[in-house]
């Protein structure tokens, strides 16, 4: 897999410095829970969901996860579980396809181990299981089910827990809940590839919904947690998991109040006035201002229920020529201290506050690639999005 393999050689060679490296499944966790990026989650219920997973993996999308939980009416459970089971058969059978990290989001424990006995060989196609609601109480019957899935379909899955439930947003409990939940996820840290967020959920609890023109951390009671979450389980001691921003989802024109928050000025740069006003028509303005709080809040990636917001999720993922120089003098200097300028001549870089910044930075270079100078988002997302 490659972020931005669908472009040709002369388009990578235009945009990029340091172009995208290849990863695979075996790639180590840290570096493969930062190529995440934008993550798919597709209904398992839909009649074409084998062309509609490797038409997104050629599309650009390396992340998938296939839902069988809240995007599935109960009485439809079972229908999609069997329509899962043949889409995975046909991808395992067709040794061509070009596949991407490939997750199933379960409702229950148990359906875990159910399905890998059903897929047979065909295991060999799924990475993990998305772990919806998980708590330190019912994360404990997901990991051993998760056990048995393992030696059932004899080989080592990952998994992503979501943290979306009252214990760990209502203030009385959270503490008490993200401490348990550390602990729990410690012990079986080799299988935890990204801790996820889920934001609708916990917006469900209050009765809230976020409108196109805010993002979640204008909701305080989510965004309060948020910090938690990165602060306990995010540190970057090396005890700390990667945390994924939760799902943007609007992607059509709304009603709107407030001014678009995409400056004009570098789209007229760039000459692409119409992208713009193609962004702001379809609210994704509100996502790109997210996916940059998300970042600056210790998030990496993010879930994605459009294949639209793939392409923005990680174009803003590259890393710019000014960030990779900085990273890189920052490493280069090794473990001592010190305080020197930033080769733009804008900024400071101090050796012990910005290592482990630099190190994300140089493991998300790694795998989404380093823009030329003057190469802005707006290039990057103009070559991404169909016209």
């Amino acid at each position: 897999m490659r972020h931005f393999g669908f472009l040709g050689a002369s388009e990578q060679d235009e945009l990029f410095e340091r172009p995208p490296e290849q990863f695979t499944r075996d790639s180590g966790h840290d570096l493969l829970s930062v190529a995440l990026g934008a993550t798919l989650y597709i209904p398992a219920d839909r009649p074409s969901l084998v062309a509609d997973i490797t038409k997104q993996a050629a599309a650009g999308v390396t992340s998938v996860v296939v839902c069988l939980e809240d995007s599935i009416a109960d009485e439809h459970v079972e229908a999609a579980e069997d329509n899962l089971v043949h889409a995975l058969a046909d991808l395992h059978a067709d040794a061509a396809a070009e596949l991407p990290l490939l997750f199933v989001r379960v409702r229950e424990p148990r359906q875990m181990p159910a399905l890998v006995a059903r897929l047979g060989r065909s295991v060999r196609v799924l990475d993990g299981f998305v772990l919806p609601k998980f708590t330190a109480l019912s994360g404990t019957d997901y990991l051993h089910a998760l056990d048995d899935a393992d030696r059932i379909g004899g080989r080592r899955l990952l998994a992503m827990p979501v943290i979306e439930s009252g214990a760990v947003l209502y203030a009385e409990t959270r503490v008490d809940e993200l401490t348990r939940l550390r602990a729990l996820l410690h012990r079986d840290r080799a299988r935890i590839l990204a801790v996820r967020l889920g934001a609708t959920d916990l917006c469900a609890l209050y009765g809230l919904r976020r409108s196109p023109e805010l993002t979640i951390y204008d909701v305080k009671v989510v965004s309060n947690l948020i910090a938690d979450v990165v602060n306990v389980l995010g540190r970057a001691d090396g005890t700390g998991f990667t945390v994924t921003g939760p799902v943007w989802e609007y992607y059509a024109s709304a009603e709107r109040i407030f001014k678009p928050q995409l400056r004009q000025a570098p789209f007229d740069v760039n000459d692409e006035r119409e992208l713009r006003s193609r962004l702001v028509s379809r609210a994704i303005d509100g996502l790109i201002r997210e996916v940059e709080m998300d970042k600056a809040n210790g998030l990496r990636g993010k879930t994605a229920i459009h294949p639209s917001h793939v392409s923005v999720v990680n174009a803003l993922s590259v890393v710019s020529s000014e960030e990779y120089r900085d990273a890189t003098a920052v490493l280069g200097a090794g473990r001592g201290s010190g305080v020197m300028a930033s080769g733009h001549g804008n900024k400071m870089n101090e050796i012990r506050p910005h290592m482990a910044w630099a190190r994300v930075t140089a493991l998300r270079a790694q795998v989404f690639g380093v823009a030329r100078d003057g190469v802005s988002f707006v290039d990057l997302l103009a070559a991404s999005l169909p016209r």
